[in-house]
């Protein structure tokens, strides 16, 4: 797959504007420009390599240059990269321009491991199916992380064709308007195209990140942002809500409106990690009336003088919003906890590893025997 290169202008940039290219990131990339490498944008990534839109198109590359020991800073979707120029197939990514944004999960409640789903996102669209029983607290836990990347959230409640009952579905959008303050909460269809100019209005030109369960109708939402059938979309039961898996990679979706839109497969599990600043945004209210509380560190339990308490006895406050709260905070805490011990260990072992190497090459210049490497980590 090769393609001509083109001359580093300002001007000649200006086809990756409707992939999210500006004036900021023309700056960034200023100094690889200087070195003849070439700007472009990843919209999938497939097992160290990855497809790139660039200036003169799409091409693939190999990421073998870029890969780094902390997996949060791998090549991702969203990313801006520095490209080899036309010299071979598949183009090497040279290095990646530091991210505006990250959308970072924790794969695993056991393990302390992030996985970045994510790069360089304005606006997370968290989509929930009315099609089943809305989980609250699911809601919740997306809205953290979207906090803490840095990103706007926004609810999108797809098949409201399936609450025919407009006071039904009032009901629906209050009960997530009063768990997502702060946050726009809009409903669609995106089968006869209800509600989808709406959003796309809401979007503008940035990039979104589409979030959601498997069956949440996500693809299908995609396909009306995007105005043509770019995912495969296959039928969800509706009567259970669940869909199989029709996205199984990230993809970036440029939208005929200007902005771009990433769709990310189905996610069975949403750990957060290290969100602590979303929690709160999340649940602005009781952090707002924790400041009444008359200890500090009050862990609105048992202590005396309790305001967050107070504003559930008096009615002010949800008890499910409370208990939802407390677990997503204690969650939190343990996943910070996990992955400091975790650093603290990789820095005591590669302490370590330099203790023994230290001691052999001195050994080695000594006479005393051969230097011998340390044992592989």
């Amino acid at each position: 797959m090769h393609h001509s290169s083109f001359p580093q202008t300002s001007a000649s940039s200006h086809a990756l504007v409707a992939h999210g290219w500006d004036a900021g990131w023309e700056a960034e990339f200023a100094p690889h420009a200087e070195q003849g490498l070439l700007p472009g944008r990843v919209v999938r990534v497939d097992r160290g390599l990855c497809d790139v839109v660039t200036a003169a198109g799409t091409v693939r590359a190999d990421t073998e240059f870029v890969v780094p020991r902390d997996p949060l800073k791998v090549v991702c979707t969203g990313d801006w990269v520095a490209l080899d120029p036309e010299s071979a197939d598949p183009r090497y990514v040279r290095t990646l321009l530091p991210r505006r944004t990250a959308f970072v999960r924790s794969t695993s409640s056991k393990r302390s491991e992030g996985q970045i789903l994510a790069a360089n996102v304005d606006h997370a669209l968290v989509a929930m199916s009315l099609a089943v029983e809305l989980d609250l607290g699911r809601v919740e836990r997306f809205l953290a992380l979207a906090w803490e990347s840095g990103a706007q959230p926004v609810v999108v409640l797809t098949k409201a064709d399936l609450v025919p009952d407009p006071v039904t579905l009032a009901h629906l959008v209050q009960d997530v308007e009063t768990s997502a303050p702060g946050v726009p909460v809009l409903t669609v269809c995106a089968r006869d195209g209800e509600g989808v100019e709406e959003l796309a209005g809401l979007l503008g030109r940035g990039t979104a990140v589409l979030l959601g369960a498997s069956g949440a109708g996500k693809s299908t939402l995609a396909n009306a942002l995007a105005g043509v059938d770019v995912m495969d979309v296959r039928a969800t039961r509706d009567q259970d809500g669940k869909g199989r898996h029709t996205t199984t990679t990230r993809n970036l979706l440029p939208l005929p409106g200007g902005g771009v839109l990433i769709d990310t497969p189905g996610l069975r599990g949403v750990g957060l990690w290290d969100a602590g600043g979303g929690v709160g945004q999340v649940f602005a209210e009781i952090e707002e009336l924790a400041r009444g509380c008359r200890f500090h560190d009050c862990a609105h339990a048992s202590e005396p003088g309790c305001a967050v308490r107070a504003a559930v006895e008096d009615g002010e406050l949800p008890p499910r919003r409370l208990e939802s709260y407390r677990k997503l905070v204690r969650e939190n805490q343990w996943i910070v906890a996990k992955s400091d011990a975790r650093v603290r260990a990789d820095v005591r072992q590669d302490w370590k590893r330099k203790q023994a190497e230290g001691r052999a090459a001195g050994d080695a210049k000594r006479g005393r025997s051969p230097w011998r490497p340390a044992p592989p980590r």
